[in-house]
This record gives C-alpha cells, structure tokens and sequence, in this order.
C-alpha cells in the first residue's frame, strides 16, 4: 500500500460547515481519464473548505495510463495494491468449476481482496464521527462491500449515463453493489429516474461542477475545431473524421485540432488519409493547457459514441466556444441547450453533425452569439453551488 499524508496545515482552515473525513475510493488516484480528474478537483474543493479528505485507488492504473501527482496536495492518496490483482473468469459451466488452475486464481484473489478489505477497515475506523465514503466506480465497491463501514455514510455514484451502463457489466454490479448504500448517485435527474425504475429506492443525482472559468474567452476568431479526448473508440474520433471529410472541401482555410492520445491513433491517422483530409487535421497529443487549447479555437466537437456529465464540453463552453455534439446522453443535452448554446445531433449521425459544423463554421455571428450564451449558461455548474449541494446532500444523509 502506498499513502501520501495530507499535509498538517490543510485541515486546519476555518470553515462555516461542519468538518468532515470524507473518502473518495476509485479504482485509481493517478490515472488519465475525466473521473479521476472530478475526484482530484472534488478533494481540493473539500479541503479548501476545511475538510480531511483521503483519496484511496484499489489499483495502480494501467502501463501508459498514469497521470503524476502534484506535489503538496492538500489531501492525502493512498493505493491499497502495488500491482493489479490476478484476473479471474466468471464461473458459467461444470468444466469452469473444475479448472483448479482457475481456482486457486480465485481463491488467491478473494484472499488478497479480503486483505485489502481490512486496510479500508483501518482507515475509516481511524475517521471522526460523520465521516463520508463516496466511491466513484463500482468496481472500487467491491473492495468497500468487504469493508468496515458502521458509523459512516457510505455514497455510490455512477459517472456515466444509465444507457451507458446498462450495456455493460457495470450494470449487474451497480444494481448488487449499490443497492444498500445511503445514496446511489447518478449525474442527471433523468438518469436517477431510469435507475429508480430499476427498483432502487435509495437514487439521487448529482452533475459535475464547472472545472474551471478562464478569465480570459476564446475570441473565436481562428479557424480552428477543437476535440479533447482519448483516441478510443467511444469517444467516436472516427465519426468526427467522417464528418470532418464531408465539409472540409467548402472549409480550407479551417483545422480540425484532436487533442489527446490512445490506442486509436494510427487507425485515425490512417482513416483520415484514406478520407482525404489529412492535410486539414492536425494530430496535438496530449495537452497540459486546456484552456489555451480552447482559447485558440472557436468551435468543440464531441462526437462521443457514450458520456456520462463530460467535463470537455463545460471547458469550451466556459471558454465561450459553442460545441457541437452527438446527443448520446441526458448529461449532454443538459450541459448543451439545444440551439441556444450549441448545436445536437442524433447519436451516431455523421451527416446531421457535419450540417451543424457547417453552420457554424459559415456564420461568425452565430458562433459569437451561441459562445457568449455558453459562458454565461456553464456558470450554473459553477463549484461553489456544486459543492454546497454536496455538504447538504451530507447533512440530509445523517439526520
């Protein structure tokens, strides 16, 4: 296990709001992706606020997907495994059961589990009264199930939307592991009503805050479309392309900027060849300034085949850039008001996607209208009402 304590000043600051322990438990603390970025943002908002806040990771992350940690952080991290725990197949048929190999796979992770179990035990034995254990992703439950939780308020939170889940193992798990907890948290209101319909009475909904306001907007003025994400295969690059391809002709003097990096990215550097677009696509890997990547843009494409509450598109709106997106989600329709400060398209519907790239590409006043509706719509996700919704939702669960 490996812990870095939170500094001795940072839990010292005056507060209006009754000081807690809270614990965020993920499956990682330091790897890329936008839930560990909401964990790291929620912990410095809590800490500012007078809060202990301990951020647990089951597991290290994945080769090529650890993010570094800042040093000084204003709360302490800790990872329960120094490596990943054996993997194991689900048991299904005679022959599964009577794999010893197999078994002892089983039984060594079980073991391993248990121990693990038990250092989760130890640190929420070690919280102040009113403590709160808000875990992030289901697969982190697990651990926390077999874990000593009596005293504290224990919270679950999906960060994807229903339909999302739904088609996935998270599902059954959500629905096993998440039923007994104080509150099953997912991001939208529509989301929670999907997930009561599954006969769990304990749901609520919580969106993401804004993760941050630029003082300075994008001007809109560069002939550029912005995307920030993985090159996976859910954040649907290879639609945007397809669209990209359709408009690109009437839009030379226009790039189409992806920002990020991953597995997919000789096939869309390919596709995109193939397309005919090459020289109108520029390939930006990772970035460490997003907002001066949105500065220098004046539309955002999300062309995302799955989301849950993306953070991308609240920074380009907070940046003042309108955002095209596929309508994949209720956490995307609520984040983009149809028409007012973007433009939606049908998930999946490359063709009604690049009709909207096309008309803001076309029309400087629309994009300008729609950019400053963004930047003043966003700041109902602003932190300070987020997070009193969060110490509300607290004091609600230990009445």
């Amino acid at each position: 296990m490996t812990t870095t304590p939170i500094p001795a000043t940072a839990a010292q600051s005056p507060t209006a709001v009754p000081v807690r322990d809270l614990f965020f438990v993920s499956n990682s603390v330091n790897e890329l992706g936008g839930i560990t970025s909401w964990s790291h943002q929620m912990a410095e908002l809590f800490a500012a606020r007078g809060h202990r806040v301990h951020l647990i990771g089951i597991t290290p992350p994945p080769p090529g997907r650890a993010r570094p940690l800042a040093d000084g952080l204003p709360y302490a991290t800790t990872t329960l495994y120094d490596e990943h725990p054996p993997q194991v197949r689900p048991v299904r048929t005679l022959k599964d059961r009577a794999n010893l190999a197999e078994h002892r796979r089983r039984a060594a992770r079980e073991a391993g589990m248990r121990t693990q179990a038990a250092k989760l035990s130890a640190l929420f034995a070690a919280a102040r009264p009113g403590a709160v254990v808000i875990v992030t992703q289901v697969w982190a439950m697990e651990w926390v199930a077999l874990a000593d939780t009596c005293g504290h308020t224990v919270i679950g939170m999906s960060h994807e939307s229903f339909e999302t889940c739904r088609k996935s193992s998270r599902f059954t798990r959500v629905k096993t592991f998440y039923r007994d907890v104080d509150r099953m948290l997912a991001l939208t209101r529509e989301d929670a009503d999907a997930w009561i319909r599954q006969r769990l009475d304990n749901v609520g909904f919580m969106p993401n805050p804004l993760p941050f306001f630029p003082e300075t907007p994008s001007a809109r003025t560069a002939k550029v479309v912005a995307s920030i994400g993985r090159l996976h295969e859910e954040k649907g690059v290879d639609l945007l392309l397809e669209a990209w391809a359709l408009i690109a002709a009437r839009h030379r003097e226009w790039t189409l900027r992806l920002y990020g990096a991953g597995e997919e990215e000789a096939a869309l550097r390919k596709q995109s060849a193939q397309l005919g677009i090459a020289d109108s696509v520029a390939f930006m890997g990772r970035t460490s300034d997003v907002p001066g990547a949105l500065r220098e843009a004046s539309v955002f494409a999300l062309s995302s085949r799955g989301e849950g509450f993306p953070l991308a598109p609240m920074e380009a709106m907070a940046t003042a850039v309108p955002c095209v997106a596929f309508d994949v989600a209720p956490g995307v329709r609520e984040i983009i008001r149809d028409g007012e400060d973007g433009l939606l398209a049908p998930p999946g519907n490359t063709s009604e996607l690049a009709r909207h790239l096309d008309t803001l590409l076309s029309d400087q006043a629309l994009r300008d209208r729609m950019g400053e509706a963004a930047r003043t719509n966003i700041q109902r996700y602003a932190t300070g009402e987020i997070v009193q919704r969060w110490e509300d939702l607290f004091t609600f669960l230990q009445r």
